[in-house]
């Protein structure tokens, strides 16, 4: 049996608590689970858990013929406001899912994000959780310089950088490849999901010697929003120094 100590916690908080906020959506919200759709509906909700992003919580009658969803034991401390429960798709399964029974949540599933296959809104795949809708990205062509070294060692500039402005972060700045000194740069094998921009691989430094891991990073195939990022390289601001049209930002 799966280890869900970290989903019986979430039960609880969001039973006693309600969640942060929650906000039904428009949006088709489709799951994938050993090739089939285990779930498909146009009344999923937005429920944030904590302030940083949502999850996709999604109503227990939007299960399909495919899909079987079963409780497995109430939880604890929630005075039956919400069970654990089994998601199966022919031989697959998981028990990464809790059923609330009390409002504000009533009648809606949440199944841990990693345990799908896939999962769609409309008929777009996202990755690692959903995309917040409070939040945007801008991509802007920029003129201003851009210097990015470390140890002394100067690695990119660039007077062509793309700004990438996303709510609530740090300005990101993707550089050319011809921007870049590589003779400093080796490929990592690191590879992350991002919702809004899709999966990044990285390089790492290597300077005086030392080498300084998945520093860079760039998008091969980024998500139809952020395209124009295609082939550029960013570098992780807070580990570099970098210098805006000759002004150090703070890291």
């Amino acid at each position: 049996m799966a280890n869900n100590s970290d989903l019986v916690k979430l039960a609880q908080k969001l039973t006693a608590e309600g969640p942060h906020k929650y906000h039904a959506t428009p949006r088709r919200v489709r799951g994938l689970l050993n090739g089939k759709y285990a779930f498909d509906t146009i009344n999923a909700y937005h429920v944030w858990e904590h302030p940083y992003y949502p999850q996709f919580y999604v109503p227990s009658a939007s299960f399909t013929a495919d899909a079987t969803l079963t409780t497995t034991s109430p939880i604890d401390g929630t005075n039956g406001g919400a069970h654990l429960a089994r998601l199966s798709v022919g031989d697959k399964s998981t028990e990464r899912v809790i059923v609330f029974n009390v409002a504000p949540l009533k009648d809606l599933v949440k199944i841990e994000f990693s345990e799908l296959d896939q999962w769609f809104e409309e008929d777009v795949p996202i990755y690692q959780h959903p995309k917040d809708p409070f939040k945007r990205i801008d991509i802007l062509n920029s003129t201003r310089s851009i210097k990015v070294a470390l140890d002394g060692v100067t690695l990119a500039e660039s007077v062509s950088p793309l700004f990438l402005l996303e709510t609530s972060l740090r300005p990101r700045y993707y550089l050319l490849p011809t921007s870049v000194k590589w003779e400093y740069l080796t490929k990592s094998d690191t590879e992350t999901y991002c919702p809004y921009k899709g999966k990044a691989n990285y390089y790492n430094v290597k300077i005086n010697g030392k080498e300084y891991k998945d520093l860079v990073w760039y998008y091969v195939y980024p998500t139809a929003e952020s395209l124009p990022i295609a082939g550029h390289l960013c570098f992780y601001n807070e580990k570099v120094d970098v210098w805006v049209d000759g002004v150090q930002e703070e890291k």
